[in-house]
């Protein structure tokens, strides 16, 4: 099979169907794609159904592409199977990095030479999973955000073996089939996203061990505070728009600061048995008696209103 160009891809196979890979069959359902879907639970299409049914009325919510429909899929407990004609292979097993590695690696078997394949890792680097690929030069990570049907990002970074032509063609698919893709240039573990939810996390838990701020006070500054900025704006147009008429260089000037912050922790403390009771306790106390299913409604619903609004806006038009 010759590799087709990104946007003429019709059929891929997603391995793994869990939280993160049912997401991905939802969103490429969604584009008007075919699903071929894997994983080694018997019980995972049923589960898969039911995620269908829960976020395929936010799909109709934000735009269906010609030819989408949630019936366009199987699913089986075999790699080859689901393989079997990918014109691309979307990889979402568990974060262990051996189970990736022989995953990766029977994908690679199993795939026309030329289809790229691409893993969902969230921390792990390419270079530590594609040791037993024939192939490696295909083999890229594309990292979503949960849930992929509905967050648009995706970084993209190559391994040691990868060859550019793989990133930029990964790009090109997940740009053209409605994600937003940063192609990085280095491998870095945690990628980039990730890395700046992590410094945010170890702050957080600073705060509450040092008795500074409760679970429900930091959610909540977030939430309503720089979170709903942060939906169209990252932190250096934020900073840029703190130092008025003067741009980032007043800004710089006057809030940049010398190396150390005078406010910020950044090492995590270590997780205390303490820190663990308060963590849980405040985050149900937050949750309350909405269940799971109500939870991702509400989620889903508002993510849809927050991406209208922004393309409405004409703001990070490419």
């Amino acid at each position: 099979m010759a590799r087709p160009e990104p946007q003429n891809v019709r059929r891929l196979a997603c391995i793994g169907a869990g939280l993160m890979g049912g997401g991905w069959v939802v969103h490429f359902l969604a584009q008007g794609l075919e699903v071929h879907a894997q994983d080694p639970d018997p019980g995972a299409g049923e589960k898969l159904k039911r995620l269908l049914e829960r976020a395929w009325p936010r799909m109709v919510d934000l735009g269906l592409a010609k030819g989408a429909s949630p019936d366009r899929w199987k699913i089986t407990t075999k790699v080859a199977e689901a393989c079997e004609g990918a014109e691309f292979v979307q990889e979402s097993a568990p974060e262990r990095v051996d189970l990736k590695t022989k995953l990766l690696a029977e994908i690679d078997r199993a795939t026309d030479p030329d289809i790229v394949i691409s893993s969902s890792t969230s921390g792990f680097v390419m270079s530590a999973m594609h040791g037993e690929c024939v192939r490696p030069q295909r083999l890229v990570v594309g990292h979503p955000f949960n849930p992929p049907y509905l967050m648009p990002l995706v970084e993209v970074v190559g391994g040691s073996k990868t060859e550019a032509w793989a990133v930029d063609w990964a790009c090109k698919f997940y740009d053209h089939f409605g994600h937003y893709a940063i192609k990085m240039d280095v491998e870095v573990p945690g990628f980039i996203a990730n890395r700046l939810q992590q410094a945010i996390w170890h702050e957080a838990l600073h705060m509450i061990v040092n008795g500074q701020a409760t679970v429900e006070q930091i959610d909540a500054a977030q939430r309503q505070g720089p979170g709903l900025r942060w939906a169209m704006m990252g932190q250096f147009v934020l900073m840029h728009l703190a130092g008025g008429e003067g741009g980032i260089d007043h800004a710089m000037d006057h809030f940049g600061g010398p190396p150390e912050s005078k406010y910020a922790y950044l090492k995590p403390p270590p997780m205390t048995p303490d820190l663990d009771r308060k963590i849980r306790e405040g985050t149900k106390k937050i949750v309350g008696k909405k269940s799971y299913a109500e939870l991702v409604r509400d989620r889903d619903k508002l993510l849809v209103a927050f991406r209208k609004a922004i393309a409405a806006s004409e703001w990070d038009k490419r």
